[in-house]
Protein backbone atom coordinates (compact mmCIF):
# COMPACT_ATOMS: atom_id res chain seq x y z
CA UNK A 1 0.00 0.00 0.00
CA UNK A 2 1.27 3.65 -0.46
CA UNK A 3 1.73 4.91 2.50
CA UNK A 4 0.87 8.41 0.95
CA UNK A 5 -2.75 6.50 1.36
CA UNK A 6 -2.93 5.73 4.77
CA UNK A 7 -5.04 7.57 7.67
CA UNK A 8 -3.01 9.79 9.59
CA UNK A 9 -3.43 10.07 13.75
CA UNK A 10 -2.38 13.08 14.80
CA UNK A 11 -0.56 13.65 18.36
CA UNK A 12 -0.37 16.89 19.90
CA UNK A 13 2.54 18.01 21.07
CA UNK A 14 1.03 17.98 25.00
CA UNK A 15 0.30 14.73 24.54
CA UNK A 16 3.99 13.93 22.98
CA UNK A 17 6.48 11.36 25.17
CA UNK A 18 9.57 12.60 24.23
CA UNK A 19 11.06 16.15 23.54
CA UNK A 20 14.15 18.06 22.13
CA UNK A 21 16.11 19.96 24.86
CA UNK A 22 18.13 23.09 24.73
CA UNK A 23 21.07 21.46 23.34
CA UNK A 24 19.25 19.37 20.87
CA UNK A 25 19.47 16.41 22.85
CA UNK A 26 15.76 13.92 22.39
CA UNK A 27 15.02 13.06 25.98
CA UNK A 28 11.86 11.99 27.56
CA UNK A 29 10.64 11.05 30.95
CA UNK A 30 13.70 8.31 31.49
CA UNK A 31 16.08 10.57 30.35
CA UNK A 32 18.14 11.38 27.59
CA UNK A 33 18.22 9.10 24.03
CA UNK A 34 21.56 7.17 23.95
CA UNK A 35 20.97 5.15 21.36
CA UNK A 36 22.75 6.64 18.17
CA UNK A 37 20.60 5.02 15.29
CA UNK A 38 17.43 6.01 17.27
CA UNK A 39 18.76 9.58 17.53
CA UNK A 40 19.64 10.21 13.84
CA UNK A 41 16.23 9.00 12.87
CA UNK A 42 14.33 11.32 14.67
CA UNK A 43 16.40 14.40 13.75
CA UNK A 44 16.60 13.14 10.15
CA UNK A 45 12.61 12.99 10.04
CA UNK A 46 11.44 16.35 11.81
CA UNK A 47 9.55 18.27 9.38
CA UNK A 48 7.04 21.32 9.87
CA UNK A 49 3.41 22.90 8.89
CA UNK A 50 1.53 25.42 10.03
CA UNK A 51 0.99 23.63 13.29
CA UNK A 52 4.77 23.47 14.58
CA UNK A 53 7.24 20.79 14.21
CA UNK A 54 7.05 17.08 14.19
CA UNK A 55 7.53 13.68 13.74
CA UNK A 56 6.08 10.55 11.17
CA UNK A 57 5.58 7.07 11.79
CA UNK A 58 4.20 4.73 9.39
CA UNK A 59 2.40 1.96 11.50
CA UNK A 60 0.82 -0.80 9.16
CA UNK A 61 -2.95 0.91 9.38
CA UNK A 62 -2.06 4.68 9.83
CA UNK A 63 0.67 7.17 9.79
CA UNK A 64 1.18 8.92 13.01
CA UNK A 65 1.80 12.36 12.77
CA UNK A 66 3.64 13.72 16.45
CA UNK A 67 4.07 17.71 17.47
CA UNK A 68 7.11 17.26 19.68
CA UNK A 69 7.69 20.04 21.99
CA UNK A 70 11.60 21.95 22.36
CA UNK A 71 12.92 23.80 25.10
CA UNK A 72 14.65 26.06 22.45
CA UNK A 73 14.64 25.33 18.97
CA UNK A 74 13.95 21.82 16.97
CA UNK A 75 16.79 22.88 14.99
CA UNK A 76 20.93 22.37 15.56
CA UNK A 77 23.81 23.23 13.50
CA UNK A 78 25.27 20.25 14.71
CA UNK A 79 28.96 20.59 12.01
CA UNK A 80 30.62 23.02 10.45
CA UNK A 81 32.34 21.82 7.12
CA UNK A 82 34.33 23.71 4.43
CA UNK A 83 34.26 23.18 1.19
CA UNK A 84 35.71 25.13 -1.73
CA UNK A 85 36.41 27.77 0.27
CA UNK A 86 32.89 28.00 1.41
CA UNK A 87 31.58 26.88 4.91
CA UNK A 88 29.01 24.36 4.81
CA UNK A 89 26.47 24.13 7.86
CA UNK A 90 25.29 20.55 8.66
CA UNK A 91 21.93 20.62 10.60
CA UNK A 92 20.33 18.30 12.94
CA UNK A 93 17.31 17.55 9.95
CA UNK A 94 20.46 16.28 7.28
CA UNK A 95 20.56 19.29 5.26
CA UNK A 96 23.28 21.07 4.20
CA UNK A 97 22.79 25.21 4.21
CA UNK A 98 25.60 27.51 3.18
CA UNK A 99 26.90 29.76 5.79
CA UNK A 100 24.68 33.06 5.58
CA UNK A 101 26.65 35.41 7.15
CA UNK A 102 24.03 38.50 7.47
CA UNK A 103 21.29 35.86 9.18
CA UNK A 104 23.32 35.15 11.85
CA UNK A 105 22.65 36.54 15.73
CA UNK A 106 23.85 36.34 19.26
CA UNK A 107 21.50 35.70 21.90
CA UNK A 108 22.36 34.59 25.71
CA UNK A 109 25.96 34.19 24.35
CA UNK A 110 24.55 31.17 21.95
CA UNK A 111 24.88 31.79 18.32
CA UNK A 112 22.24 31.47 15.93
CA UNK A 113 21.28 31.58 12.58
CA UNK A 114 17.38 32.53 10.64
CA UNK A 115 16.81 30.15 8.20
CA UNK A 116 13.41 30.80 6.34
CA UNK A 117 12.09 32.03 9.30
CA UNK A 118 13.10 29.50 11.69
CA UNK A 119 15.41 30.08 14.48
CA UNK A 120 18.44 27.75 14.01
CA UNK A 121 21.34 27.15 17.45
CA UNK A 122 24.65 26.23 16.61
CA UNK A 123 25.54 23.62 18.70
CA UNK A 124 28.74 23.84 21.10
CA UNK A 125 30.85 21.65 18.83
CA UNK A 126 29.74 23.56 15.02
CA UNK A 127 30.42 27.06 17.23
CA UNK A 128 33.89 25.62 17.90
CA UNK A 129 34.64 24.91 14.66
CA UNK A 130 33.19 28.01 13.30
CA UNK A 131 35.07 30.00 15.93
CA UNK A 132 37.97 30.55 13.69
CA UNK A 133 36.46 32.83 11.63
CA UNK A 134 35.29 34.90 14.53
CA UNK A 135 36.50 37.63 16.93
CA UNK A 136 35.11 39.53 20.11
CA UNK A 137 35.86 42.69 20.18
CA UNK A 138 36.15 43.14 24.25
CA UNK A 139 36.26 47.25 24.17
CA UNK A 140 33.08 47.33 22.08
CA UNK A 141 31.72 44.34 23.41
CA UNK A 142 31.00 42.62 20.20
CA UNK A 143 31.43 39.68 17.82
CA UNK A 144 32.46 39.99 14.00
CA UNK A 145 32.31 36.86 11.53
CA UNK A 146 35.63 37.34 9.31
CA UNK A 147 34.69 35.17 6.38
CA UNK A 148 34.99 35.53 2.61
CA UNK A 149 37.51 38.99 2.77
CA UNK A 150 34.37 40.29 4.82
CA UNK A 151 34.15 41.46 8.69
CA UNK A 152 30.56 41.46 9.59
CA UNK A 153 28.94 42.14 12.97
CA UNK A 154 27.09 39.47 14.69
CA UNK A 155 23.96 41.50 16.02
CA UNK A 156 22.57 40.67 19.40
CA UNK A 157 19.23 39.15 19.13
CA UNK A 158 17.86 42.35 21.20
CA UNK A 159 19.56 44.69 18.19
CA UNK A 160 17.35 43.42 15.47
CA UNK A 161 13.97 43.86 15.02
CA UNK A 162 11.26 41.41 15.38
Amino acid sequence: MNNSFLPVRIVPKEDAVFWLDKDGCWRNRHGKFHHPKIIARFHACIRKDEHGFYLTQDHPDFREKVYFPYEDTALFVFDVQEKDQNVILKLNTGQDVPLPPDKLSIHNDHLYMDLDGDRVKFSERALVTLSKYMQFDEERGRTWLNYQERSRIIPDYQDQRC
